[in-house]
């Protein structure tokens, strides 16, 4: 159990200070006074000043904030975050999230170009399988199955799925050249058709890159779609988790390698992205949502009240909170 919380306050220290990070840079170069960075929350442990910020290590690592003059209070300074333009501020305070979604990309890039990935090349030929009767070898690269070109392993596994009949043909290249052979079709224990191959990895860095990109859009799409439901009434509370349940998680992947970790690491910094940029009070989603408000509005909403709305819904993020950890220990623990 030692080393899951210290791979639980690794993960929760780097995706904070990534996200904070973000504010931090944003605010300082539009100009923006930045007070404090702070890592964590509660009391500090460690601290110091350098030019007019003070950098801070708090106690529980559950947390972080970039203090910014003028955030949520009335200030003459002219660098004061209230009295930036309104594209400015809105840089700040989604930079935190874009450092999240960065950084999910980067290390779901990172698992792709480690692990390697699928590739349209064979690597083994099962024995007493069509592939191998075919003629079929380690190398070939698959180009074509019946009349549909393949460029991947999910157009192989996907073209022999779709495929009709007790044979199917194949144009492959070897050694620079091109050549059509004839596989039969065999079913396997799941009821996929196959032919008796397997996939190639490749450890290619653009290809990684590629993955990153397009797996961190297909996982946002599925957690938007998922928050649709919750806000909908299609899901449900109980299918939340807090930090106690996430501790939990983090404790069944650390037993299957790091690579399961860093997977879970890359979800939770796509959760964090999301989330903070939902309209809610105390979220940036939220300040982002105020902030168009007081551009319609004028001045029908001072800085004094804004901040009181912040407060009360950081008030109601923690007994959210509050509620998801005796969730999740009724649910991880007592159980």
């Amino acid at each position: 159990m030692g080393a899951t919380i210290i791979y639980a306050v690794l993960i929760f220290c780097l995706l904070i200070f990534v996200h904070e990070l973000g504010h931090f840079v944003a605010a300082k170069s539009v100009g923006v006074r930045v007070n404090e960075f702070s890592l964590g929350m509660g009391p500090a442990l460690l601290h110091f000043g350098k030019g007019e910020t003070r950098y801070s290590l708090r106690a529980f690592p559950i947390g972080g904030y970039v203090k910014m003059e003028g955030e949520d209070e009335d200030s003459d300074d002219p660098r004061s975050f209230n009295n930036k333009s309104p594209l400015q501020r809105s840089v700040v305070l989604v930079a935190g999230s874009f450092m999240n979604l960065v950084t999910t990309v980067v290390i779901i890039t990172i698992i792709a170009l480690a692990i390697g990935m699928t590739s349209n090349v064979i690597d083994l030929v099962s024995e007493g399988y069509p592939a191998e009767k075919a003629g079929l070898e380690p190398g070939d690269r698959i180009v074509q199955i019946n009349d549909t070109k393949v460029n991947s392993w999910n157009d192989v596994t996907g073209t022999l799925a779709a495929s009709e009949g007790e044979t199917v043909s194949l144009i492959i290249e070897r050694d620079g050249k091109e050549l059509t052979l004839i596989s039969g079709v065999t079913t396997n224990e799941d009821g996929r058709r196959v032919i008796g191959i397997t996939s190639r990895l490749e450890h290619s860095f653009g290809k990684a890159v590629i993955a990153g990109v397009t797996s961190t859009w297909e996982l946002a799409g599925e957690m938007l779609s998922y928050l649709k439901l919750l806000f909908t009434g299609g899901g449900s509370m109980s299918d939340l988790v807090g930090p106690v349940g996430i501790v939990s998680i983090i404790n069944d992947q650390a037993k299957m390698g790091i690579f399961y970790i860093a997977n879970l690491t890359a979800l939770i910094s796509l959760n964090l992205a999301i989330v903070n940029m939902l309209p809610f009070p105390a979220l940036d989603g939220g300040r982002m949502l105020f902030l168009v408000i007081r551009q319609i509005t004028g001045k029908a909403i001072t800085d004094s009240v804004e901040s009181k709305i912040h407060f009360a819904g950081l008030m109601l993020l923690f007994a959210l909170m509050i509620y998801l950890v005796v969730q999740d220990v009724d649910r991880f623990i007592l159980n």
